[in-house]
């Protein structure tokens, strides 16, 4: 099996540089400053420790030229996904796989309507890792999974050939038969913890600790919930009881990446992560007026 990780940072990075240094054919498709920085290869810190692994570098700018790959892995922020799919069109075939991982649901819409629903596989990444200036990734967690599957659930010969290809590769792989479940449920996760430190300003602990902080981390979930409810189908309580458990934790300094970015002035994924939900509770007459608030908040620290 081919692959191409589109999307070399943080995450398409790590996983990408773990399957290169496994044996497998992967290529990165990268722009030229990526290039530049990946000359030596890939460098992972992770616990104190730099592994450089070296990779094969395709420039976006000759992606027509790179052959066939039998699946791509795609890991880019949703705000790059437009020009993203302009970079690697040209290498998917009949037989691609196209293997997201970006946040939200909104870029399922926009490959299934480029290169048709049969193409693109659901696809869920947990992992925390970030780049530092040197262009390294920072591995800042013990956890790194990759879960997959094809959108019915069904254990084809093609989500079969690719459990292969990922497994034993140096991060958790598996092979979902609930990788919608999983989408949604990664979703609601992530808007209501972007949403809580972002408007808050400050980790969950605390906004847990702050007088009426448990009430609002409620009220929002319960926004989530709704809006998911009413645009797949209600969440189920244990896991519902598990995120309100995490995300009311008084002793967590749990932070999102957005607000990460945010602190760092970084370019964030407010209209996928928060904008979309927002959007479509407003199709089914789902009030979200705390959800309202916190892309509004968000829609100002992009203006400025």
């Amino acid at each position: 099996m081919r692959g191409l990780i589109v999307g070399a940072g943080s995450v398409g990075g790590y996983f990408g540089a773990r399957l290169a240094a496994a044996g497998r054919d992967v290529s990165f498709l990268v722009r030229p400053h990526r290039a530049t920085q990946l000359t030596r290869g890939l460098t992972i810190l992770s616990h104190g420790r730099e592994t450089t692994i070296p990779v094969k570098l395709i420039l976006s700018s000759q992606g027509r030229g790179a052959g066939d790959f039998d699946v791509i892995l795609l890991a880019v922020k949703a705000y790059q996904l437009d020009a993203a799919i302009a970079d690697f069109a040209p290498c998917v075939t009949e037989r691609t796989m196209i293997f997201p991982v970006l946040n939200g649901m909104q870029h399922m819409d926009a490959l299934r309507s480029r290169f048709g629903a049969p193409r693109v596989l659901g696809g869920v990444a947990r992992i925390a890792t970030s780049l530092d200036e040197q262009g390294r990734i920072v591995d800042q967690a013990s956890f790194h999974d990759l879960s997959y599957g094809e959108w019915d659930g069904a254990r084809s010969e093609r989500i079969v050939a690719l459990d292969q290809f990922m497994r034993g590769a140096g991060f958790d792989a598996r092979l979902s038969t609930e990788i919608e479940r999983e989408m949604w449920e990664k979703w609601a996760m992530l808007a209501s913890l972007g949403a809580i430190t972002c408007l808050m300003d400050g980790d969950i602990g605390r906004v847990a600790r702050a007088p009426g902080g448990e009430d609002f981390v409620r009220r929002l979930f319960d926004e989530v919930a709704a809006t998911v409810g009413a645009e797949w189908r209600p969440l189920a309580d244990p896991f519902k009881s598990q995120v309100l458990a995490l995300l009311t934790d008084r002793s967590s300094s749990l932070t999102s990446s957005m607000y990460r970015d945010m602190k760092s002035g970084a370019r964030i994924e407010a209209d996928q992560i928060v904008g979309d939900l927002v959007r479509r509770a407003a199709a089914r007459g789902v009030p979200t007026p705390l959800l309202a608030t916190v892309l509004v908040r968000l829609k100002v620290y992009e203006q400025a």
